[in-house]
C-alpha cells in the first residue's frame, strides 16, 4: 500500500491523470488473534442479558478522534485500508480504491466508504460500556491498535446496524472465520459481555476456520 500527501493543484492534476485501480487484497485491519486463541477468549467471555438503552447516545463515544497533524481515525483507517490512496493536505482520501471485507464490493471513492466498528457502539453499551468513562468510550470508538475499525461498504454496514452476530453475519461466508475472531478478541480485551445466541454464533462462524 502506497500513500502519498498532496496539496492544491499538484493534487488535482494528479488525480486526473491517475489510471483506474483494481484493488484485490482484503480490507488490512490489525490481524485477530488465532482461531485456537479466539476460542479460549471466547470461553472466558462472561454471559449476560443485553443491558437496557438507557441514556445512550453515539455522542458518548467521541469519535473521530485527531490522529495527528489533519488526521482523524477514519482518514488513518481509509489510508490503512485502501490501494494507493491519495491525500491531500487536510489527510483527506482524493483517490484510491477499497475492497469491502464484508461483501467483497469494490469502491473507488472514500465518501462511498463506511469505516465501521466491529463491535458497534450501541452493543457496547448494552454489554458494559455503559458503565465506562466518556475517556474509555472514546478510545475504544476510535481503536486502531485492535480489530475494531474496518473500512466497509456503506451499504453491509448500514444493514448490519448495531446487530450481534446471531443477528448479522457478513454476506462473504469466507470472512466469518476473520469476523469472528476480531468480533470476540475485541469482547474480551474490553471486558464486555455476550448473549447465550451470541456465543452460538460466534462458536458457529469460528467453526468454519477450520475448513480453511
Amino acid at each position: 500500500m502506497k500513500i502519498l500527501m498532496l496539496t492544491g493543484a499538484t493534487a488535482s492534476a494528479l488525480v486526473l491523470s491517475l489510471p483506474a485501480i483494481a484493488a484485490t487484497a482484503p480490507a488490512a485491519l490489525p490481524e485477530p488473534p488465532s482461531v485456537t486463541v479466539a476460542r479460549t477468549e471466547l470461553d472466558q467471555l462472561k454471559t449476560a442479558e443485553p443491558r437496557p438503552m438507557t441514556g445512550y447516545s453515539r455522542a458518548k463515544f467521541p469519535h473521530w478522534s485527531a490522529q495527528g497533524g489533519a488526521c482523524n481515525t477514519r482518514e488513518k483507517v481509509l489510508a490503512r485500508e485502501g490501494s494507493l490512496v491519495f491525500q491531500d493536505g487536510q489527510c483527506r482520501a482524493i483517490s484510491g480504491t477499497w475492497r469491502s471485507a464484508y461483501d467483497g464490493r469494490m469502491i473507488a471513492s472514500a465518501s462511498q466508504v463506511d469505516i465501521d466498528h466491529m463491535v458497534p457502539l450501541a452493543n457496547a453499551w448494552r454489554s458494559g460500556a455503559d458503565g465506562w468513562t466518556t475517556q474509555k468510550r472514546g478510545e475504544f470508538a476510535n481503536d486502531l491498535k485492535n480489530s475494531q475499525l474496518i473500512a466497509v461498504s456503506a451499504a453491509s454496514n448500514r444493514s448490519k446496524g448495531d446487530q450481534s452476530p446471531d443477528q448479522w453475519r457478513p454476506p462473504l461466508v469466507s470472512y466469518w472465520c476473520t469476523y469472528a475472531r476480531a468480533w470476540t478478541d475485541v469482547k474480551f480485551d474490553y471486558d464486555l459481555t455476550v448473549t447465550d445466541a451470541e456465543r452460538a454464533a460466534l462458536k458457529s462462524m469460528l467453526d468454519t476456520c477450520d475448513a480453511e
